[in-house]
């Protein structure tokens, strides 16, 4: 008689998913809300939609991934921040046109599936979308043997937040004069992180685990930093009328994100010295002697977020960490570092 194949013989563990989901389903309860109408499990999540506080309610939809901040995750065995920092990313993204979040979706991809580290990865996720307010509705879970390396996996995220139509962010009302403030990062957040593993692994000849004065910790766990949400800082003042742009710095860093907010007819000059660079990033510079433009076209140098006021003092005075890093001028929609 012929064995019987199965699908664990063609490397998926149904047995093993099932483990990982079992585990991952506590996780999501833990942000379910009155809102969220279907367990996990189901084929698609439910979620109640309607807004009756909201004069004009418009969906607000994004979708993003960590990078290769993961190759840090597998390389260092810390799983329950990547999580975290997915969340927080598509939070941001949002936020920038005023809207708050209401759910969130996940795929997790990998060759083999560990359940303790899918349910890692999910567990850094629960913890952000309950410190945003946001559901995480559901998500897929995929076991793909051959397609990934051993250890190693690929994470995407998916999220669904509301805005009233007068409250949108949209930076049409922007106008030379007008300040840009920056909020600080906690470091790269989720971009430049193939520029920095080269520079670091390669050309610096670090480890991981490598400590470096400079930094105050090791390589491993500044690159791990998790990226920060902004909507603690900013959803109170979202009706406020304060915030005429928001711009999320994140790959394309200053130069690229910056524009994508103004309107016609104007430009945004940065003074760099207005606020304290992290060490990672002089560190980063002289290791491969990056130019200033490169720099500023692929990392966050510091400021997660940036927004642009006719009001600075009322708006510091609401979010004490925020520094005016710079203008709004005449111009042709660009940036100009100085």
């Amino acid at each position: 008689m012929k064995h019987s194949i199965s699908y664990a013989d063609a490397g998926v563990s149904i047995d093993n998913a099932n483990r990982a989901v079992a585990q991952i389903r506590e996780y999501a309860r833990s942000t379910f809300n009155e809102r969220t109408l279907t367990e996990i499990g189901s084929f698609g999540g439910m979620f109640a939609g309607a807004f009756p506080d909201m004069a004009e309610p418009i969906l607000v939809a994004s979708a993003d991934g960590v990078g290769t901040k993961l190759k840090l995750a597998f390389e260092t065995g810390i799983h329950n921040t990547v999580g975290a920092d997915l969340v927080n990313h598509c939070v941001n993204d949002i936020l920038v046109q005023g809207a708050r979040p209401l759910f969130f979706l996940d795929y997790f991809a990998t060759g083999k599936l560990d359940p303790y580290v899918t349910a890692s990865v999910v567990e850094g996720m629960a913890r952000a979308c309950r410190e945003n307010g946001c559901v995480l509705l559901g998500g897929e879970t995929a076991e793909m043997p051959d397609f990934y390396p051993p250890g190693e996996y690929d994470l995407a995220g998916f999220i669904v937040g509301v805005v009233d139509k007068p409250k949108v962010i949209d930076g049409k009302s922007i106008v030379p004069g007008d300040v840009v403030l920056g909020l600080p990062s906690t470091g790269l957040q989720t971009n430049g992180y193939s520029l920095a593993r080269k520079l670091f692994f390669e050309v610096g000849g670090y480890k991981v685990d490598s400590y470096v004065e400079e930094l105050g910790t090791t390589v491993g766990e500044a690159l791990l930093a998790t990226h920060s949400s902004f909507l603690p800082q900013l959803g109170p003042l979202l009706d406020s009328g304060l915030i005429k742009g928001l711009a999320h710095i994140t790959g394309g860093g200053f130069l690229e994100n910056i524009p994508r907010i103004l309107p016609e007819g104007v430009s945004v000059e940065i003074i760099r010295s207005s606020w304290p660079e992290p060490a990672v990033f002089r560190l980063m510079q002289r290791l491969g002697n990056v130019s200033d433009h490169e720099l500023f076209r692929t990392f966050n140098m510091g400021i997660g977020m940036v927004v642009v006021t006719s009001d600075s003092s009322s708006l510091r005075s609401e979010i004490p960490e925020a520094r005016e890093i710079g203008i709004v001028t005449k111009g042709e929609r660009t940036v100009r570092i100085v």
